[in-house]
């Protein structure tokens, strides 16, 4: 099984980071049909994501997004 991990670094601080998140998990949901369950911390979240044969986790923080 292929293993793909992005790491982008922003300097959109994390309310801004947070919704680019929650936009991007609805749409993944809606194209691809993606489960996906975001979980909002105090320094940062996780958006977990899973379908048949994909499962993943995108971290989110005030200076960058990880995508694993």
């Amino acid at each position: 099984m292929a293993h793909l991990h992005i790491l982008r670094e922003h300097s959109l601080g994390l309310p801004k980071a947070r919704k680019i998140a929650r936009t991007w998990a609805q749409q993944v949901e809606s194209d691809f049909g993606m489960v996906c369950t975001f979980q909002e911390g105090p320094s940062a979240d996780n958006v977990t994501f899973t379908r048949s044969g994909v499962n993943g986790t995108l971290y989110v923080t005030a200076n960058r997004f990880e995508l694993d």
